[in-house]
């Protein structure tokens, strides 16, 4: 018997589905709500914190599986099946991520580097751009440490590296940088299809959409390679064979490279 396909759409959420300065996507919703209805499966991959990704399916009355923190926890597999986990963690603490970039990280650099939980509401929210109840749940963080980098693109290059050595990884995403364990988008998702695989007898092919540089490694592991324009980001740097961009930013640009994607499967 020929298995049966089963589409798992990886997605980013600010600038790719989320709209960048609205944070919303009323213009797809009914798109985004009828792919669900078609048993297409969305599994939300964002930087946001476990606590904003339940507030987006709240808002929404959604129950969407999701990965937080940049590849830091995976929520949600059991309303896939139900021998799957509730959560897994993938990370190590925040206590203790921060013991080792302490340890590691010499005078020069910490004096370039701005922790946005050490700031003012006032300047936290001026660097979110969210209203104050929506920043508490952006500064709810179990696996990274948002920062600022106020130096040169050398001595980023520099701190990145150091990071990097130590087991660390510094993951740039759009208005802060994240110092997390060694997680990222790309690491969660393979895991996720591995455990879903274990469990559905289901051939899985996965759509992944992103907007931006911490996006592309996931990008690179789907099948189906997907990028909302972000005119921010340079996407000729992108080298991903048969990507598939949008003209448009997000949210419609979402919409457009989902509606490639499953007329490549279905082709």
């Amino acid at each position: 018997m020929k298995q049966k396909k089963q589409i798992i759409i990886f997605t980013d959420l600010d600038g790719s589905l989320l709209d960048k300065d609205t944070f919303r996507f009323d213009e797809i919703e009914d798109y985004f709500r009828e792919l669900i209805s078609k048993g297409i499966k969305i599994i939300l991959n964002s930087s946001k914190t476990e606590a904003e990704m339940s507030d987006f399916n709240n808002q929404y009355n959604l129950n969407l599986s999701f990965i937080a923190e940049n590849g830091s926890s995976i929520h949600g597999l059991n309303l896939m099946h139900k021998n799957l986990s509730e959560k897994i963690s993938l990370s190590r603490s925040n206590d203790q991520i921060y013991t080792i970039y302490n340890e590691n990280i010499s005078s020069k650099f910490k004096n370039k580097i701005t922790f946005i939980l050490k700031l003012n509401s006032k300047e936290q929210q001026e660097i979110f751009g969210l209203p104050l109840d929506k920043m508490m749940l952006a500064l709810n963080r179990n696996y990274s440490l948002p920062i600022q980098f106020n130096g040169n693109e050398i001595e980023k290059n520099e701190f990145i590296q150091i990071m990097h050595n130590v087991g660390l990884t510094v993951q740039t995403g759009g208005r802060v940088m994240n110092i997390c364990d060694n997680v990222n988008k790309s690491k969660a998702m393979l895991k996720t299809v591995e455990l879903i695989k274990e469990e559905m007898n289901n051939e899985i092919i996965t759509i992944g959409v992103g907007d931006n540089q911490n996006d592309i490694d996931m990008l690179k592991k789907c099948d189906y390679a997907c990028l909302v324009k972000n005119n921010s980001f340079d996407s000729s740097l992108v080298n991903i064979d048969n990507l598939i961009k949008s003209t448009e930013p997000s949210p419609l640009g979402w919409a457009d490279v989902i509606k490639t994607a499953i007329q490549k499967i279905g082709s």
